[in-house]
C-alpha cells in the first residue's frame, strides 16, 4: 500500500500540500484527480522521495521510498516520459535501468514487447513520437515487475489503440493483486479505468471513494429526450418549470422533472416521444463541478460564452 499521513509540502509561503491523508490500497486502480496547481505532481514527488515533505509522513509497504533496498522492484513509475537521454536508444536506456537494480536482462525484451517498442528497440530516443516516448516511459515502470506503479499522464500521447491498450494493462495489473496509482486529466478515461478515486485541490483531501459512490453521491438525476416535435416538447417542458439543454448526444436533457412526469406530459399534448432515458452526471461534470473552486487557474465564466 501507499499510505500518506498528514503529508505537507511548502514552498516558501505557499502550501502545495496540506496535511493530506490517504491509503492507495493493492487490487485496484486508484485514480488521482485535481485541478492544475492542486499539489498532485508534487504529492507524486513525495511518494518517490523526489521532494522531502515539511511535515508528515509517506510511505510504499510500510517503508519510505528511500529505504527500498531495490527502488525500481518495488515501486515503477512514470512522471516525465522525456526524462531520457536522446542519445541513447530503447535498448540501451532500459538495459542500464535494469543493470543498476539487478534486474535480469530478459527483462528489458519482455517489457519492450509488452509495450510494442520491440521493432524500434535500437532507435535513439530522440527520434520517438510523444507516443512512444511514453511507451518507453511505461516500459521502464514495468522493468521491475514491481508490485506497486506510480503514472502521470500515462495515456498523454497515445493513440485510440495506445490509450485502449494501457487501459486493459492497468486494469490487467490490478487484477493481480497490484497497487495502481495514476493521474489523468482525461475524465472520460478516467471513469473507465479506475475504481477508486483520490481528488484534491488546493493541496487539500477533496474526495476520497469509490468511482460510482463518487458520482452517484455528487451528481444531479436527469432525462435524455427525444422527440419528433422538439421545439414542441421544450415549451411544454419549459412551462412546467423544467431546465431543458441540447444535449451533446443529440436531443434534450432535462432537469427537474423525472422520466415518468416527462413522459405523461407529453401523452397529454399527443407528443410521440422516442426517447426516455433516465441518466445520471458523467465523471467530467462531478468533477468539474467539485473542483470549480478549487482550481488555482480558472478561466472566468464571461470569457468561454
Amino acid at each position: 500500500m501507499i499510505e500518506a499521513r498528514d503529508l505537507t509540502k511548502r514552498y516558501g509561503d505557499r502550501t502545495a500540500v496540506d496535511r493530506l491523508t490517504f491509503t492507495i490500497r493493492p487490487g485496484r486502480v486508484t485514480g488521482f484527480l485535481g485541478p492544475n496547481g492542486a499539489g498532485k505532481s508534487t504529492t507524486m514527488r513525495l511518494v518517490l522521495g523526489l521532494d522531502a515533505p515539511t511535515a508528515g509522513t509517506v510511505t510504499v509497504a510500510g517503508r519510505r521510498y528511500a529505504e527500498l533496498p531495490a527502488p525500481l522492484r518495488s515501486v515503477g513509475s512514470l512522471l516525465d516520459a522525456k526524462g531520457v537521454h536522446g542519445g541513447r536508444t530503447a535498448h540501451q536506456h532500459l538495459t542500464g535501468l535494469a543493470a543498476s537494480n539487478r534486474i535480469p536482462r530478459r527483462r528489458v525484451a519482455e517489457v519492450l514487447d509488452l509495450t510494442g517498442l520491440s521493432e524500434v528497440a535500437g532507435r535513439r530516443v530522440k527520434g520517438f513520437s510523444l507516443g512512444m516516448g511514453q511507451r518507453l516511459g511505461i516500459a521502464a515502470a514495468l522493468l521491475g515487475d514491481p508490485e506497486v506503479l506510480i503514472l502521470d499522464e500515462p495515456v498523454n500521447g497515445l493513440d485510440t489503440e495506445g490509450i485502449r491498450w494501457i487501459r486493459a494493462l492497468l486494469k490487467s495489473l490490478a487484477a493481480q493483486g497490484r497497487t495502481v496509482f495514476l493521474s489523468s486529466h482525461l475524465m472520460s478515461e478516467m471513469e473507465l479505468t479506475a475504481d477508486h478515486l483520490i481528488v484534491i485541490g488546493r493541496g487539500r483531501l477533496l474526495a476520497d471513494t469509490t468511482v460510482r459512490d463518487f458520482i452517484e453521491t455528487n451528481s444531479r438525476a436527469h432525462t435524455l429526450v427525444r422527440s419528433p416535435e422538439p421545439e414542441k416538447l421544450r415549451d411544454l417542458l419549459q412551462a412546467k418549470g423544467a431546465t431543458v439543454r441540447l444535449d451533446t448526444r443529440g436531443g434534450w436533457r432535462v432537469d427537474g422533472l423525472d422520466a415518468a412526469a416527462i413522459g405523461d406530459l407529453a401523452c397529454d399534448h399527443g407528443l410521440a416521444v422516442h426517447e426516455l432515458t433516465p441518466a445520471r452526471s458523467s465523471l467530467e461534470e462531478v468533477y468539474t463541478a467539485m473542483s470549480q473552486d478549487a482550481a488555482e487557474y480558472r478561466i472566468p465564466r464571461e470569457a468561454v460564452r
